[in-house]
């Protein structure tokens, strides 16, 4: 196997200089690529409306993702919604909660974090809170089973508001697959746009590495091989796991 041609499918660092795969670059001689293989699309108001939720019937909104963030807001503006002083917010972590503060001022509102990045951090912070009415932004494949089975099992009031559409990216215009050695996922959603792009789509000697375990799942669900994996006990990020493979794949045949 060798390693000379590698595609990240998400969009490229504002810095590729200062981001870990510079290094990367330097240090193996690779070539790595970006580009998004999905598409975030707001729901529009009108669809919105026919859901029929009322978003202020809700005293708190919980947050897993900063795309979660930015589409719900945008779709407060188009729906001429004002959050009021009271609600709460829920957020899966620390940086998510900081990002908020692009659209939420935390002196005047109540703002929570997970204390760590554990799904279970989340879960306990929300049931905790469990007297709370929850709006949980989500996409139209609507929020992971296991947190759904945390709220029906506590008894907390939710409901899943579709706030944006995925679609996927064109890829078959777009990108050459046959020239990379390796495709780098990063959410269940990349897997399911190469799915969708190429329907006949065989792994042959491409490696694929997955950041997290929903995009493992999904690699390993649609009966392909993954070679690389983050965050591990060895590798708690994915270019700290990329060097290790590339230290033995870079630049060598099979």
């Amino acid at each position: 196997m060798k390693i000379k041609n590698i595609l990240v499918s998400q969009n490229a660092p504002e810095d590729i200089e200062r981001s870990p795969y510079a290094e990367l670059i330097r240090k193996y001689s690779i070539n790595v690529d970006f580009y998004k293989f999905f598409k975030i699309n707001c729901t529009t108001a009108l669809d919105f409306r026919k859901t029929h939720i009322n978003i202020l019937d809700y005293n708190s909104v919980v947050f897993s993702s900063t795309n979660t963030i930015d589409k719900f807001f945008e779709l407060c503006k188009e729906l001429r919604v004002e959050m009021p002083e009271s609600m709460r917010y829920f957020c899966a972590t620390e940086p998510i909660a900081l990002y908020l503060q692009k659209y939420v001022p935390y002196r005047k509102r109540r703002v929570f974090a997970a204390k760590d990045a554990r799904p279970s951090s989340f879960y306990d912070l929300l049931i905790r809170n469990k007297e709370m009415s929850m709006l949980i932004p989500c996409s139209q494949d609507g929020i992971p089973s296991q947190l759904e089975q945390v709220l029906v099992e506590n008894e907390i009031k939710f409901a899943q508001a579709v706030v944006f559409v995925i679609a996927p990216a064109d890829l078959v215009h777009d990108v050459n697959i046959e020239k990379y050695d390796m495709i780098v996922f990063f959410s269940p959603n990349g897997v399911k746009s190469l799915q969708a792009n190429f329907p006949d789509f065989q792994q042959g000697e491409l490696a694929f590495a997955a950041l997290g375990t929903a995009a493992k799942n999904a690699v390993e669900e649609a009966g392909w091989k993954l070679h690389v994996m983050a965050p591990t006990k060895e590798h708690a990020s994915l270019t700290d796991a990329l060097d290790a493979f590339l230290k033995e794949y870079a630049g060598r045949r099979r």
